[in-house]
C-alpha cells in the first residue's frame, strides 16, 4: 500500500468515527478522503463555491468533529493535524506562508 493510499484510509477511518450516520460514515467519508489527496483547497476538491459551503457540510455529517475545528485552520490541515499528517497538497503549497496555521511553513521557516 502506498503512503497515499494509507493517508487516504487514515481519513476515511477519521470520518467513519464521526459520521452522523452509515451514509456520512462509509460514502460520504471515502469520497472526502479521496479528494483530500489532491492538490486543491478542500473545499474546491469537492465542488463546493466556498469555505462556508464547505463549513455546513462538515457541520451537517461531522458535527462532532466540526465543533473541533478551530476557526482558523482550514479543513484539509485540521483533518491531516487530526491523523498526525501533513497534507499532500500542503507539502508542495505556494500558499503555505499565508495559510491558516501551516505548520509546514513553521518548520521551513
Amino acid at each position: 500500500m502506498s503512503e497515499l493510499e494509507y493517508m487516504e484510509k487514515e481519513i476515511a477511518a477519521l470520518l467513519h468515527h464521526y459520521g452522523v450516520n452509515a451514509f456520512a460514515q462509509t460514502i460520504l467519508g471515502k469520497w472526502v478522503a479521496y479528494e483530500s489527496l489532491k492538490m486543491n483547497h478542500l473545499y474546491e476538491d469537492l465542488g463546493f463555491h466556498s469555505r462556508t459551503e464547505m463549513g455546513r457540510f462538515m457541520k451537517k455529517n461531522y458535527p462532532r468533529l466540526a465543533s473541533q475545528k478551530p476557526k482558523d485552520i482550514l479543513w484539509k490541515k485540521f483533518l491531516y493535524d487530526k491523523i498526525g499528517r501533513v497534507a499532500p497538497a500542503c507539502i508542495s503549497c505556494n500558499d503555505q506562508f499565508s495559510c491558516f496555521k501551516c505548520m509546514v511553513s513553521e518548520v521551513s521557516a
